[in-house]
Order: structure tokens, then sequence, then C-alpha cells
């Protein structure tokens, strides 16, 4: 299934899919189309992400890229562009990790403001290191503006797979819930956090992460 958006008080919900959610230059388009409903919305809001399955999201379609090698560039460019919306979107922003975070999946979900994830199973990775794929410029100033430095490095140069409670230590994750409660407690946060001011707030986010914007924004294609 494609991401879908739906709305329950004042927290949009984006549900990516019950496969892999990889991220297609389809997958791509639906979830910036979302983001940018909520971002418009005139009432207070805040933004939930969450998948069906046991992924959250695998990343970067290689599948895809595959098929498009001469597009390499510029599919990158509209990877990095969603990051940087996610960074700066002038509502708050939770992922609820229902299970595997990879490469790409993972920055997605560290480009929100917080991260809930399931306490049983899935992990949160960065395999760039054994995949032999270089992180760009934009993708290490996302990561290493999220998380401590000993994680950032810990992270990027092994490709260890982080469990949930790794992941909470380690700060790659602000909570950890059964999967039963875990769209109930990640909702619960964004609600919270819902009612302010979208431009303070958006102004914020651009100011604190404006060194982060400006190396996604520089162009691979």
């Amino acid at each position: 299934m494609s991401p879908t958006l739906s709305q329950e008080g004042p927290v949009w919900t984006v549900t990516l899919g019950d496969d892999e959610n990889r991220l297609s230059p389809d997958w791509i388009d639906a979830v910036t189309e979302a983001l940018d409903t909520v971002a418009s919305s005139a009432e207070p809001a805040a933004l939930m992400t969450i998948g069906l399955g046991k992924i959250y999201s695998n990343g970067l379609d290689l599948d895809w890229l595959g098929a498009h090698p001469d597009q390499f560039g510029s599919y990158v460019d509209r990877v990095q562009a969603l990051f940087a919306r996610m960074l700066t979107l002038p509502v708050p922003t939770v992922a609820a990790l229902n299970g595997h975070a990879f490469a790409g999946g993972a920055m997605f979900a560290l480009a929100h403001d917080y991260r809930v994830m399931r306490d049983d199973r899935g992990y949160v990775c960065l395999p760039e290191v054994d995949i032999r794929i270089p992180f760009t410029a934009g993708m290490s100033a996302l990561i290493m503006a999220k998380v401590p430095p000993r994680t950032a490095v810990d992270a990027m140069t092994t490709g260890r797979r982080y469990p949930a409670q790794a992941a909470l230590d380690a700060g790659l994750v602000d909570a950890v819930t059964t999967l039963e409660q875990l769209p109930t407690e990640a909702a619960a946060l964004a609600r919270e956090l819902a009612g302010k001011d979208p431009a303070t707030l958006g102004a914020i986010k651009q100011t604190m992460f404006a060194h982060v914007v400006e190396a996604l924004a520089s162009p691979l294609g």
C-alpha cells in the first residue's frame, strides 16, 4: 500500500505502508504531499509517522535505482529534500518505529523531532559502511545533528544494529514501548506538543538546522 494520511483531533498520522516502505519516487511524492497538507493546517497540529508490519522503512529503493542508474543524482536529491522537509516541518513530529529502520529509513526517522520504538523486535541501523555506500555530506550532517557524537561514530562507522534498549541508551530513540502501545504512546506525545505556533516553530527549526538543510540541498543530480 502507498503512504496514507489520516487525522484524529490535532494528530495527523502518515501510515507509511505495509511492506519495506522503501523511498521510491512515488513513495516520496505521497509522503511529501502529506507533509504539505499537515504544514498548511490552520488548526493546532502534530504529526506521527508509522509503518505496518515488521518494517518502518528499509531506506533507498535500490531496485528502482538499479533500473534507473542515470537518475541516481536526482533521486538522492529528492530523498534529501524529503529529509529537509521533515526536519524543518513547522509542527511537532514523532516517528513510531514499528520495526526495522535501516539506512535511509533510519535517517528519515532521525529527521523527526522524536522517535518511539517498539521494544520486542526491530533495529535501528546505518549499514552504509557495510554496503559500500558512503554518506553524503547532507546525510552525515543530519545524523550528527540528531545523535550524540559517540553514537554517530559508532553507528556510521560500524554499521551496528541497535535493538530498542540499545537505541534508547545511544540516543537514537527517545522512548520504547510495546507494539500494542506504540501508536497510542507516540500519538499521545504528538498530541501533547500540538498547538505550538507554526511560524515560530518553523523558524526555530530552520535556524537550528540551517547547516543541515544547506548540506542536504547540495545537489548531486
